[in-house]
């Protein structure tokens, strides 16, 4: 199995800046802006982006976690793995534009569920979506509306997100099969 890298933490760090910058000009600004992170790693990366956000602009965007476990239609073939809370900040998002913010995009699956799981906590104004790493090979149609990277792959290909706040460590990296 050959393991390659295509991020490093230097690239992420300027994929996140370039994401958080798109976020606040398609908002025109951070006005009722509310920012989930899918977790585990779309956590972190929610609160980075919020953070980046803060100091672009100056104001303070609210942060929550939405996890999507029992929401995901493939429960059945795929090992469960233990819920994570779903925390949503004070103000709900009623009436907000709420940024999901994952990791990997790639068949669809999880961000149907967090829609799903969305709308069993409230009415957003708009829903857009955010993820570092694109690779494609969507099963529903969903696309994202800012990307940190495209990364083309093959179906059978894993594409790794490392990041220090979850795993110490922070890369991405494409295993194939050879």
């Amino acid at each position: 199995m050959s393991t390659r890298n295509v991020l490093h933490e230097a690239d992420i760090a300027r994929a996140l800046t370039r994401i958080s910058h798109e976020i606040l000009e398609s908002n025109g600004g951070a006005d009722d802006l509310v920012i989930l992170g899918i977790p585990t790693r779309g956590v972190a990366l929610a609160h980075r982006i919020a953070t980046l956000i803060e100091e672009f602009s100056g104001a303070s965007v609210p942060v929550g976690a939405l996890d999507v476990t029992m929401y995901r239609d493939d429960l059945h073939r795929n090992p469960t793995r233990t819920p994570q809370p779903t925390s949503i900040p004070a103000g709900g998002v009623n009436g907000k534009v709420v940024v999901l913010v994952d990791d990997v995009l790639f068949s669809g699956r999880s961000i149907r569920a967090a829609l799903d799981a969305l709308q069993d906590i409230g009415r957003p104004a708009v829903v857009r979506l955010a993820t570092l790493v694109d690779r494609g090979h969507r099963e529903l149609p969903i696309r994202p509306d800012f990307v940190g990277k495209n990364l083309p792959s093959a179906p059978d290909e894993r594409v790794n997100v490392r990041l220090a706040e979850v795993d110490g460590e922070e890369f991405v990296t494409i295993e194939g099969t050879d």
